[in-house]
């Protein structure tokens, strides 16, 4: 018996580290960045068993196999149509802001279109008045409606936008909707779903959360975009989930969300919907595709001289898509920079390029919540204020609720308005989605929304900084361990 154990010891000593092995491998032959290696290195040799399993759940990027293979071929079924966009020459910008050429040239480059114009913009900035609109606009639709949402939560106002939904599908529009599985975990276990289905919407639950699909991909890769598609005309995007601002973690004691959103109208709506339809193409394996711009659209006279973008990432979409975008907006700023994010844990090369600008005689300045809902985040993001005071950036701690917005703006011209937060999940993982806007109209309403964030904040003094405790810089060095991790 005793020999028995003794086998049985050295095969369960043995396969342990042949795990480690693989995974310092894995590590290893992969090109990550130095900090995310050593914190994945430290986490599996210094916690036992508990370190691999972390890997296996959060380690590596991949979905499920069907979804993989979906995902891989997406855009190459999708180049027809896109070669069809393409030749619709009248609704592409030839010519970008000073500002905003580098970025529009990237975004072209790799996503193989220019910029959009003849689009209506409009900037929301109440999430019960935004959903107000929404709703009127739900049952104004004549066609179609497509929605996809990280959160979904049923009660107040969001069970208005549910009915209106349902009522608009009885009367033959077509409507999708698609939910994080995660996120929007008490709509899928509200009556809302069976409803909704019976009359006619197509509901689904993207990348579904379970015991079984632990093993087969990454429970942390999220749906994470907030998109609203109606008549291929009309969309909304930014960082409001679907949720009554009201109830809504009423209790966590923070207060409001604050949120932006931006609805436009225009031509723009084809190419958020053709991200749409891939999303919807992944998860169903089901093809949707938006219908082309017609010359028409031409009759509404818009702002010509501004111009959109969308920059969507996650798995099958360009990779580092959105970090590239932040990169480049940085580095063109030349008076100022404002920044709004509820979740600040930036790549070295973000937190280098903010620095950078700051140094070079820009007006930095990042807003985030003195509230937080994440402990976590809230103390890794902590680790990066000295470094960000010191080259000279003003950090604002807004005290009005959690400012949830996440938005750039470049010399009040370059806008970036979306659902990606400035952490590492929204950077590499997530399917986020953002909105690069060249438009001075547009950039003057957005400068004058971040500087009541602004009036509504306390500016974190430097010198106070420095004095704060010592336990509390070893707490924040702990979390710095792990904020290549969240």
């Amino acid at each position: 018996m005793d020999v028995f154990y003794n086998l049985l010891k050295c095969l369960v000593f043995l396969i342990y580290w042949l795990l480690i092995a693989n995974i310092t491998f894995r590590i290893l032959i992969k090109r990550r960045s130095i900090p995310s290696s050593m914190s994945w290195l430290l986490i599996i040799y210094i916690i036992p068993f508990i370190g691999i399993f972390i890997w296996f759940f959060f380690g590596e990027l991949y979905l499920g196999q069907r979804q993989k293979k979906i995902a891989n071929r997406i855009w190459s079924i999708s180049n027809k149509w896109l070669n069809e966009l393409k030749s619709c020459k009248y609704i592409f910008q030839i010519k970008n802001s000073e500002v905003a050429t580098s970025l529009f040239q990237l975004c072209k480059h790799r996503q193989g279109m220019p910029g959009i114009k003849n689009n209506d913009l409009k900037l929301l900035t109440n999430t019960k008045k935004t959903i107000q609109t929404l709703i009127r606009d739900i049952y104004l639709a004549r066609k179609n409606i497509e929605m996809v949402f990280y959160i979904w939560k049923p009660g107040g106002i969001a069970d208005d936008v549910a009915m209106a939904l349902i009522a608009s599908a009885k009367r033959g529009i077509h409507c999708r909707l698609m939910l994080d599985s995660a996120g929007s975990i008490e709509f899928f276990r509200s009556p809302w779903v069976d409803m909704m289905r019976k009359s006619g919407i197509q509901v689904v639950e993207a990348l579904k959360v379970s015991l079984f699909r632990i093993f087969l991909r990454r429970l942390d890769v999220r749906q994470h975009r907030k998109i609203v598609l109606i008549d291929n005309y009309i969309a909304y995007s930014g960082s409001m989930n679907l949720v009554d601002p009201y109830l809504f973690k009423k209790s966590s004691g923070i207060g409001q969300w604050i949120d932006l959103m931006t609805r436009i109208e225009g031509p723009i709506a084809a190419t958020i919907g053709i991200i749409y339809s891939c999303d919807w193409e992944i998860e169903t394996g089901f093809k949707i595709l938006p219908q082309l711009p017609h010359k028409k659209i031409l009759e509404n006279k818009y702002n010509q001289d501004s111009s959109i973008q969308v920059i969507a990432s996650g798995p099958g979409f360009p990779e580092n898509m959105i970090h590239q975008a932040l990169l480049t907006a940085i580095y063109a700023a030349r008076n100022e920079l404002i920044m709004t994010t509820p979740y600040l844990v930036p790549s070295e090369d973000l937190l280098h390029a903010i620095c950078t600008a700051a140094q070079r005689g820009v007006k930095v300045s990042i807003i985030i919540p003195l509230y937080h809902d994440s402990i976590l985040v809230k103390w890794a993001s902590r680790v990066f204020f000295s470094e960000l005071l010191e080259a000279g950036v003003k950090i604002y701690q807004f005290k009005k609720g959690l400012l949830h917005s996440k938005s750039i703006l470049v010399d009040q011209q370059l806008s970036l308005i979306g659902t990606a937060n400035l952490d590492m999940r929204s950077l590499w993982l997530n399917f986020e989605i953002t909105l690069v806007i060249d438009d001075s109209n547009f950039g003057r309403n957005l400068f004058y929304i971040q500087n009541q964030y602004i009036l509504d904040s306390q500016l974190l003094d430097k010198k106070v900084w420095y004095m704060r405790a010592y336990w509390t810089r070893i707490l924040e060095k702990i979390f710095y361990f792990l904020s290549p991790l969240l």
